[in-house]
């Protein structure tokens, strides 16, 4: 009995110890907080979506979706070396803007002379701790002596295959700017960041990097989280807008009416970042089905689409190329133009010739 007891005792407090490591990151307190408690969008002690978004569809249960695990999934994740092309980050002159996509939700844009990265996940797992969430082999070829300095680095929201502790930390003297979500910035904080370098936006508010360039945080339908409290931080997706161009930064998000409400407020869109994988139908409200993705490109006017949140990290129970196949079907279906480029291959904005090859083939 007093053996029982202590291993009681014991383990919750093993865990919590262990939860005090820095990549667990920290949840908003002080002025950070009360800054938050005056948010619309923050209600019984949690941030809220627009619509009822609960984790799991009607009548699922956790119990279901491990047994879904059990099954082998043929495919789950690519059996050789992903293709990618190395581009020269610190050299791209283009006066048009320019994309360059590293699997998953990581991408670097130079847009009107300013370099932004989004999202960046280098340190090869899309997890706290590096035996789990492994990326994808070929998927990881640039590390931070890769890019230049950064003007601008938006952080969507605070999951670990979105913000990725190790990454953020050593891309620190790099970057000018963070622009995230409110509540993020309690994380960067933690982990070496000065306030000065951080601008956290609620929904609908704005910053500028400088007089032309615009930067506002609009709704997204997901979740937030690094440890048991969920909801703390916020999760958003973000507008780009300078006299030139027009970006559209979607994070994670589920399905919803916020996509055409975008689209009629500051659309069109010269290009929409989406996510189109790691879906499932036991999960459909904070994670969009790729046909969703097509029709949300439509809705935010958008000229051309980047679908991502795929070819990196197996973190679903699909094949690791369902999803891009289902998105492009859909987007040809719909009349959406859609570019689909390898990692690292670079996309120039506004021109009339994107990558489209089925490079996931072979």
């Amino acid at each position: 009995m007093i053996i029982l007891l202590i291993i009681i005792l014991i383990i919750p407090a093993a865990v919590y110890v262990y939860m005090q490591q820095p990549q667990f990151g920290k949840n908003p307190a002080e002025k950070r907080l009360e800054r938050i408690l005056t948010s619309p969008h923050y209600k019984n002690g949690a941030f809220q979506n627009e619509h009822l978004t609960p984790d799991l569809a009607e009548g699922v249960t956790y119990f279901d979706i491990l047994k879904s695990y059990i099954p082998k999934v043929e495919n789950k994740e690519p059996t050789k070396i992903l293709p990618s092309i190395k581009t020269d980050l610190k050299n791209i002159t283009s006066d048009k803007p320019v994309v360059v996509w590293f699997g998953h939700s990581s991408y670097f844009m130079h847009v009107d002379g300013k370099n932004i990265l989004v999202d960046p996940v280098f340190s090869g797992h899309a997890s706290p701790v590096t035996f789990f969430g492994a990326n994808y082999n070929g998927s990881n070829v640039y590390s931070i002596d890769d890019f230049p300095e950064l003007d601008l680095l938006i952080i969507t929201h605070d999951h670990y295959d979105h913000l990725d502790y190790e990454t953020v930390k050593k891309l620190q003297p790099k970057v000018k700017r963070v622009v995230t979500s409110l509540g993020v910035g309690s994380h960067l904080s933690l982990w070496g960041y000065e306030e000065a370098q951080i601008t956290e936006l609620d929904w609908w508010e704005k910053t500028s990097l400088d007089s032309t360039f615009e930067i506002t945080a609009a709704p997204a339908r997901h979740f937030s989280g690094r440890g048991f409290k969920r909801m703390q931080t916020f999760w958003s997706s973000f507008i780009l807008k300078t006299p030139y161009s027009s970006i559209y930064v979607g994070g994670d998000s589920g399905y919803d009416t916020h996509f055409k409400e975008i689209g009629e407020k500051y659309g069109p869109f010269d290009l929409a970042v989406l996510e189109c994988g790691q879906y499932n139908n036991y999960w459909k409200y904070i994670h969009m089905m790729p046909e969703e993705t097509a029709q949300a490109a439509v809705e935010l006017r958008a000229k051309l689409l980047l679908p991502v949140h795929w070819s990196k990290f197996t973190l679903a129970l699909h094949p690791w190329n369902e999803s891009i196949q289902r998105v492009t079907k859909k987007a040809k279906e719909l009349h959406q133009p859609i570019t689909t480029p390898m990692i690292g291959e670079k996309v120039e904005i506004g021109g009339s010739d994107y990558p489209t090859k089925e490079w996931w083939i072979y």
